[in-house]
């Protein structure tokens, strides 16, 4: 396996996934429900996303090749929704409500949008298409699956994690990270129009 490689991958998956800010929101959608409830949604929740997420990422750049889009081209616009996504992270509030309804919450809201959203999917794809042998590919992979088995972890142990970081430091970690976000999309950008007119 290609370490850089799973290292650059599972930052920016990290970054854009939020495990920890999605693991909040898991929290407000399950916190009056039963164990196995949670349990449940949160195995549904991340075999959905990483199902999703690894097929498109390997899939997803032979349909847009279909489909006559350039690679580059989905850097740039790639980079512009993760732009957007960052500066939501940044500058909005997110606010959830639990009713005490027990809905299947594994694919909306956990799994899309929240953890292989539209902008986590382009970053999927984006992370494929730049490896060039199968250790890069498994690289990502693995950087997919170890970051949802963090979120999975998080998850399982919402109830605590939500007293020890608070309200507050929600806050600034979404603020944080949406910022290294950011940087991270307007480099896929710059790789974009680099390629594009070389």
């Amino acid at each position: 396996m290609d370490l850089s490689t799973y290292l650059h991958a599972m930052t920016a998956l990290f970054v854009i996934i939020d495990p920890i800010g999605a693991t909040l929101i898991f929290n407000s959608l399950t916190g009056q429900s039963d164990k196995k409830y949670r349990y449940v949604m949160a195995t549904k929740a991340i075999i959905i996303s990483g199902l999703t997420l690894v097929l498109f990422g390997n899939y997803g750049e032979t349909l847009f090749y279909h489909l006559g889009i350039n690679i580059n081209s989905l850097r740039i616009s790639g980079g512009l929704l993760l732009f957007f996504t960052a500066y939501q992270m940044i500058t909005s509030d997110i606010s959830f409500s639990n009713k005490g309804e027990q809905n299947d919450i594994s694919v909306f809201p956990m799994s899309i949008p929240l953890l292989a959203g539209p902008g986590t999917l382009t970053l999927a794809v984006l992370l494929f298409s730049n490896t060039e042998n199968m250790a890069g590919t498994i690289a990502v992979s693995g950087a997919i699956i170890s970051t949802l088995i963090i979120t999975f972890v998080l998850m399982i142990a919402s109830k605590h994690l939500r007293k020890v970081i608070g309200k507050t430091g929600d806050e600034i970690l979404k603020r944080f990270l949406g910022v290294i976000l950011a940087a991270l999309a307007i480099q896929f950008i710059y790789d974009g129009i680099t390629n594009l007119i070389a």
